[in-house]
């Protein structure tokens, strides 16, 4: 189960807005081409749809800052703490929090802890198809879970929200038991999952195409 809560904010919020105007132009210059124009993943190189209310309410300022600033090395998503100031990189994701308009509380356990290798099993036959062997990743179809920079910055809790009730408008679709999705996991399900995710060896690929421990 899970409650949504509308809110808005301040319009006369005039720092707020000269932020978000700021990491507009910011975005359509370094993003959209990747994410899109409306950040719903449909820029013509591979992109991530996030601007996605299930994403948005599983994520804080400073893991979207973290995500921009360090990037995830051997994907195509590059680091833009080099390229951008700090108040460049907080203007950004003031226009990518903006995108929010509602609040979710997602139901998750007080302890996500399942067995790896069950959720290895779980992996293969529901995870594999789009975020490749080990959790390598696909171009266009799934994030690449065994990145460093994705294990790194990217808690439990947050994975295991995005495999439970997926993500609105994308290939993703909810998992947990209960919900309108093909697959319908136990809770217990899912936490092995997260926990088979957490203990893969992440890999980088090089440029010569080689993937590195």
């Amino acid at each position: 189960m899970m409650i949504i809560i509308i809110f808005s904010m301040n319009p006369f919020d005039s720092k707020r807005s000269k932020a978000i105007a700021a990491g507009e132009k910011l975005y359509h210059q370094n993003c959209s081409v990747c994410h899109g124009e409306t950040g719903k993943g449909e820029g013509k190189n591979a992109g991530t749809a996030i601007n996605n209310q299930h994403f948005l309410s599983s994520v804080s300022d400073r893991d979207l800052y973290h995500y921009v600033k360090f990037g995830r090395e051997g994907t195509a998503m590059p680091a833009y703490g080099p390229r951008l100031s700090e108040k460049a990189l907080h203007n950004l994701v003031a226009y990518i929090r903006d995108w929010q308009i509602e609040k979710i509380n997602f139901e998750v356990p007080d302890t996500i802890a399942g067995d790896p290798e069950r959720g290895r099993e779980k992996y293969q036959l529901y995870c594999l198809s789009c975020h490749g062997e080990a959790g390598v990743g696909k171009t266009k179809m799934g994030t690449a879970l065994s990145n460093p920079w994705f294990l790194k910055y990217t808690t439990d809790k947050q994975i295991w929200i995005t495999t439970a009730y997926g993500r609105e408008q994308t290939r993703m679709g909810p998992s947990l038991k209960g919900l309108d999705g093909a697959r319908q996991l136990k809770k217990e399900d899912i936490s092995d999952i997260v926990t088979y995710i957490r203990s893969i060896k992440g890999k980088i690929k090089t440029p010569d195409g080689y993937l590195k421990p």
